[in-house]
């Protein structure tokens, strides 16, 4: 079966939301596994550009927001956790549209697994017109993080163990940015 590895450092750490997007479940043990990801570094870095949200004000107005996701950074002295999970050749169009702002790259060479794997390792990266957008909105005070989407990252790594989820949030600075409750709406 040819296919490879991803590693997930941010939503992809859930095998539920992992496996949605592929439409299947991931077997934690099987072709899902703890991994490391080193001379990267975890940030909240990546603006999506094909979905915007929407928070109601005090006031009863809409106020829209650039969603802000996690992404990496080159980082010589910096360590990622997550996973890695394995993907067909099938699949791995269905992921490259969920992270359709994001290049895949290789890190066979970079990465680090808790299981016996074999094949190669890729990740994906933020694109410049993310990141981009991301510091516009941010700049402008239109940058927020969605609630549910903080709240599934925390829980994927909380479900991995305690050591896990310190390690994310010691390796992932504070981004400085609002946490909100989110409707999501379809850039034109």
């Amino acid at each position: 079966m040819s296919g490879c590895w991803v590693f997930g450092y941010g939503s992809l750490v859930s095998p539920v939301s992992f496996g949605a997007t592929l439409g299947r479940v991931l077997r934690p043990g099987v072709d899902f596994f703890e991994a490391e990801l080193s001379g990267f570094g975890r940030r909240w870095n990546n603006g999506a550009l094909h979905t915007k949200g929407a928070s109601a004000e005090p006031d009863g107005s809409i106020r829209d927001w650039t969603i802000v996701a996690l992404g990496r950074v080159p980082a010589d002295a910096e360590l990622v956790n997550g996973v890695v999970g394995w993907v067909s050749d099938d699949e791995l169009g269905r992921l490259d549209h969920r992270e359709r702002h994001y290049d895949r790259v290789d890190v066979t060479d970079r990465s680090r697994v808790a299981g016996d794997v074999s094949g190669p390792i890729v990740t994906y990266v933020p694109r410049d017109e993310a990141q981009d957008h991301f510091e516009r909105a941010r700049g402008q005070g239109r940058a927020a993080i969605e609630r549910r989407y903080w709240d599934l990252v925390d829980a994927a790594f909380a479900a991995l163990g305690a050591e896990q989820r310190a390690t994310y949030h010691a390796t992932t600075p504070d981004p400085g940015l609002p946490i909100v409750e989110l409707e999501r709406r379809p850039v034109p």
